[in-house]
């Protein structure tokens, strides 16, 4: 389902930045994922890394910096960017929510059929019919006519990976896709992503679970304070980070006590 290109970096972010008031929240971010990789931000709370996301998708306007999605768009935000301009930024990418994100009106069906058909104007046959082998996928079959309240946490969670597949987007993006699940519902969800890594979808994601990061991820990026402090493979930067604040951050993530 990931579209094939020859071209290797499939998202480049050069001088992103970001404010809120007075608050700098962002301060010249450079990223780049090779297409059919995957990056995971790690960092603590309010570091900015949900943010990143955020701005990838268009739902914040950074102030300044740029974002380029395949060579193909070369978004600058040292100008208001056109409407236009960011309806394709929008097109390129998914979310995946921390809190599901689900529309609590509208049955699991019509949530994952709602940005196809409305938003990317496809047949509305076609929509259901993809929605529904999603939806086999990963087991919801039998859901497909639930609204979001009978459904657990994780299963919510996996509505919401499969409404993101369904609007075939070239970069799936996770903001701590587990961070709200019970500890028993955390592994059907990543089992699910590194799935989806294993074939070749790139994706962007904010995560706390370390070992997640180490086993799917290609590299790893600790935020802190608007700034990429460190980044690099994960098994190596994870096992031995060499910036005095990654190593506080990451003793204090594996000794909470």
């Amino acid at each position: 389902m990931s579209p094939a290109d020859p071209s290797p970096a499939l998202l480049t972010v050069r001088g992103l930045q970001k404010s809120f008031g007075k608050n700098n929240v962002l301060s010249s971010i450079d990223l780049e994922v090779n297409r059919g990789n995957v990056l995971a931000l790690i960092g603590p709370s309010g570091s900015g890394k949900t943010t990143i996301l955020r701005c990838l998708n268009g739902l914040e306007l950074a102030d300044g910096g740029s974002i380029d999605v395949a060579g193909e768009l070369a978004l600058s935000f040292e100008t208001t960017p056109s409407k236009k301009s960011l309806t394709v930024l929008r097109d390129r990418s998914a979310m995946v929510f921390q809190h599901y994100n689900l529309f609590p009106h509208k049955t699991v069906l019509e949530n994952v059929v709602e940005g196809p058909v409305v938003v990317q104007r496809r047949p509305v046959a076609e929509a259901r019919a993809e929605a529904l082998a999603l939806l086999a996928r990963v087991g919801l079959t039998d859901k497909q006519n639930s609204y979001p309240f009978e459904l657990s946490g994780g299963q919510q969670q996996r509505v919401g990976i499969v409404r993101a597949l369904a609007l075939r987007p070239q970069l799936l993006l996770f903001d701590e896709p587990t961070s709200a699940l019970d500890p028993e519902l955390v592994g059907d969800v990543l089992r699910l992503i590194k799935e989806l890594a294993g074939e070749g979808w790139t994706m962007v994601i904010v995560t706390h679970e370390l070992e997640f990061a180490r086993e799917v991820a290609h590299e790893v990026a600790f935020v802190d304070g608007g700034h990429i402090v460190e980044r690099g493979d994960p098994k190596e930067l994870l096992r031995n980070p060499q910036n005095e604040r990654t190593q506080q951050f990451l003793h204090r993530l594996l000794h909470p006590f």
